[in-house]
């Protein structure tokens, strides 16, 4: 009996165990990994996410969509077929992780796995592919955030802007997060990170520039009214924060007493005061953080157009360094409100961001932060400074790399303009990085508050800064302001330039400043299958270009002894269209006139060619002229038509030097099998963006 009592007991013990083990074993489950699927023409670019993980569908290697680089690839290609190319997934597709990555200079084509990549000279990101395996612990987003197409950006009616959708798996955020520069989720992991509180140094000694001993001499007093009037708004600030601890009056509790807390303040009171981001009775506590606290709930406000006679992708960056103090930071501020309410901010008009810069950029308010003046004024008002020297070449490296990049709202269809806010001189060379971005079309514009004079130029770590800095040195880039009081004064003259938008001649690179003809021999020694490669020819070089009536336009003409306009200049506005008619020309046959197809397309082209566009004609043959080459090649050279000469198999050198433009071996390109053209792709595309950019700046 008590055996069988003993028995039951353990029966009974043994299910309970079980029972309360599954839900245990069922909450230890690691999640599932969701790919999302995408088809063999999405473009990493066009993907608002920095590390995401896909599934590619199978044969995207017939689709030729084009890949750009090897290894690393620019961000316009396809990702499917970059995958091919690196040889991540076969033909038969599979999962992908991209990692999104800075710009390069150059992007080498190769031919691997069965896929062909082209060479770039220049790209604003890159990405790289690697086998679909996520890490342990690693959760990528199961879905994607695509950025939105620029049509729809430019044409949004009376509601408000909708930003783009968050993915739903995003990294665990600690209570305290950190100043980021991009607003892009991460991949998620399953284990939430710690929280941390950043301590914040107290300010470097006044030593740190060579103007610092200057600055201090400066501070003392508010002899002028400007800062008398600033000094007493800070004053009625401060007094309203009686009662908080010093840390509340910066940024959050992340920062702490920046300065060693005083019985009493006395005269420095203002100083603290100007500091206060918030009224009194705004919480402050662990977790909060003026920059990310989200404004009280009310009713939208219609989206602003803005100004259509400015639309630009306006940055400033502004000198967040110690040098200048905390009145003449607080005088930045009002400027840069200033111009955001002259400029009309909106969506069909201006749009404004701001970086910070000190030791290092960070960026305040992307291009997509804000959508009218009012809310870039707010913004700007909450703005701290960061403190640190004054490195302008690190913050212009920064926005051609990181800034204007589609993921923060950099519109394409509007010209980039940066205008950089310097107290005296910067403390890093600007040269090199001012070239760089110059070369990715961004206008440069340089406003020196209180600039160096005779006697300071020896503390200069570069002489003539602003000259090696600016898109042209022709005076219409740089303003430069004697005293920080003047700074206002300088705000409706820098809007009419930056508004001004046939003047912003960086705006065009060799990619999209150009109108190219190209001479295609159509002789019967050519035949129709060596003919189709000519074609293929001329659609990789025209791929390599920014296609639109704003940008590089494409024309053609086939000859034989007769001539034919195949298509003018801006008659095809959009590349996928521009290739589809390259393809369609049908091959003629007959003779071989050269010199007579020079001056039809002088005549039918050329004579059509906008001003502000570069001329290139591009000439293909496989033989011998039967009539003069020279005399058309000169006299279209003469009306700034910069010529190239491409001769196959039976093609006469001299005649090919004849066409070309001086240097010879710059412009005359010869190869003895048709199949063998596509090695000169690069070659053009280096040429023509090596004498662009060597076009002198006054």
């Amino acid at each position: 009996m008590n055996g069988t009592s003993l028995t039951t007991i353990c029966l009974a013990l043994l299910l309970s165990c079980a029972c309360g083990a599954k839900p245990n074993g069922s909450k230890n489950k690691k999640p599932k990994q969701v790919v999302p699927a995408i088809e063999c023409d999405v473009r990493a670019g066009k993907i608002n996410l920095p590390e995401f993980i896909v599934k590619c569908p199978a044969h995207c290697k017939e689709t030729k969509q084009q890949v750009y680089g090897t290894g690393v690839f620019a961000s316009i290609s396809s990702i499917c077929n970059a995958a091919i190319h690196s040889g991540i997934i076969t033909n038969m597709g599979g999962k992908v992780i991209v990692r999104k990555m800075a710009g390069q200079n150059i992007y080498k084509g190769s031919n691997s796995n069965g896929v062909r990549s082209l060479s770039l000279p220049k790209w604003r990101e890159s990405f790289v592919v690697s086998v679909g395996k996520p890490k342990k612990g690693v959760i990528y987003p199961s879905t994607l955030d695509y950025v939105p197409s620029r049509p729809t950006y430019v044409k949004t009616t009376g509601q408000k802007e909708a930003k783009p959708p968050a993915a739903t798996t995003v990294l665990p955020m600690t209570t305290t997060p950190e100043p980021t520069t991009t607003t892009t989720p991460e991949p998620t992991t399953t284990t939430p990170a710690p929280t941390t509180t950043t301590t914040t140094p107290p300010p470097p000694p006044t030593t740190t520039k060579a103007r610092a001993a200057v600055h201090k001499v400066r501070d003392a007093g508010n002899s002028h009214p400007y800062l008398a009037s600033v000094a007493a708004a800070s004053s009625r600030k401060a007094q309203s924060g009686q009662g908080k601890g010093f840390s509340q009056v910066f940024r959050g509790v992340a920062y702490p007493n920046r300065y060693p807390q005083r019985a009493s303040a006395g005269l420095r009171r203002p100083e603290a005061g100007s500091a206060i981001r918030r009224p009194p009775s705004s919480p402050v506590g662990p977790g909060f953080n003026v920059r990310e606290q989200e404004p009280v709930p009310r009713a939208p406000e219609p989206v602003s157009q803005g100004d259509p006679n400015c639309k630009v992708d306006l940055a400033f960056l502004m000198d967040g360094s110690w040098s200048i103090g905390k009145r003449r930071f607080k005088i930045q501020k009002d400027f840069l409100s200033d111009v955001a309410q002259a400029i009309n901010v909106g969506v069909a008009g201006p749009m404004m961001g701001i970086i910070q810069y000190g030791d290092d950029p960070v960026t305040e308010l992307s291009l997509k932060s804000y959508s009218n003046s009012r809310e870039v004024k707010l913004a700007v008002d909450k703005i701290v400074q960061k403190g640190g020297l004054s490195n302008v070449g690190k913050a212009l490296t920064y926005i051609n790399r990181q800034y204007f990049s589609d993921a923060n709202g950099n519109r394409g269809g509007a010209p980039n303009v940066a205008v950089v806010l310097v107290d005296g001189w910067p403390t890093d060379k600007v040269e090199e990085a001012s070239r760089l971005a110059r070369e990715s079309g961004i206008n440069i514009f340089f406003v020196t508050i209180e600039g160096p004079d005779e006697s300071e130029k020896a503390n200069l770590v570069e002489t003539n800064f602003v000259d090696k800095a600016v898109c042209r040195t022709n005076g219409f880039y740089s303003l430069p302001v004697n005293s920080w009081f003047a700074l206002r004064k300088a705000v409706q003259p820098l809007v009419k330039r930056v508004c001004d938008t046939d003047r912003l001649l960086c705006s065009k690179t060799c990619l999209n400043a150009n109108d190219i003809a190209f001479v295609i021999d159509g002789s019967s020694s050519v035949g129709t299958g060596n003919f189709r490669t000519v074609l293929q020819f001329v659609a990789n070089v025209t791929q390599e270009f920014e296609i639109s009536d704003t940008d590089t336009r494409v024309g053609a003409v086939q000859y034989t002894y007769e001539q034919r306009l195949e298509f003018g200049f801006g008659q095809y506005n959009n590349k996928g269209e521009l290739l589809n008619a390259i393809k369609r020309i049908n091959y003629w046959s007959g003779g071989t006139s050269t010199g007579a197809a020079i001056t039809f397309a002088a005549d039918q082209l050329f004579s059509k060619s906008k001003p502000n566009k570069r001329k290139i004609m591009i000439v293909i043959t496989d033989g011998r002229s039967y009539d003069d080459v020279r005399v058309p090649a000169l006299a279209v050279q003469s009306q700034g038509v910069i010529a190239y000469s491409i001769g196959i198999a039976w093609a006469a050198q001299d005649e090919l030097e004849y066409i070309a433009t001086d240097p010879d071996k710059e412009h005359s390109f010869f190869v003895d099998e048709f199949d063998n053209l596509y090695k000169f792709v690069p070659k053009i595309i280096q040429n023509i963006c090596q004498e662009f950019n060597s076009q002198p700046r006054n």
